[in-house]
């Protein structure tokens, strides 16, 4: 989910910064479209980070038997 919210952030910023073309009294939407890619490309890095680590541990109740002759 992390992964998918940080994708979002950060398209939804690069349209307010890129896209949009209106000015606000008082609201500056390119900074808001910026601070939004930051914060998705944080987001989804953290998502990767996680789900990299849940990958790399391992599984309760595996058991692994070695045949022994």
């Amino acid at each position: 989910m992390t992964i998918g919210t940080g994708i979002v952030l950060f398209v939804i910023g690069a349209i307010l910064t890129f896209a949009l073309d209106v000015q606000l009294e008082g609201v500056n939407l390119d900074m808001i479209g910026y601070i939004l890619m930051a914060a998705g490309a944080v987001a989804f890095l953290i998502g990767l980070i996680l789900l990299l680590v849940r990958r790399d541990r391992p599984r309760r109740g595996t058991v692994v038997e070695d045949d022994v002759l």
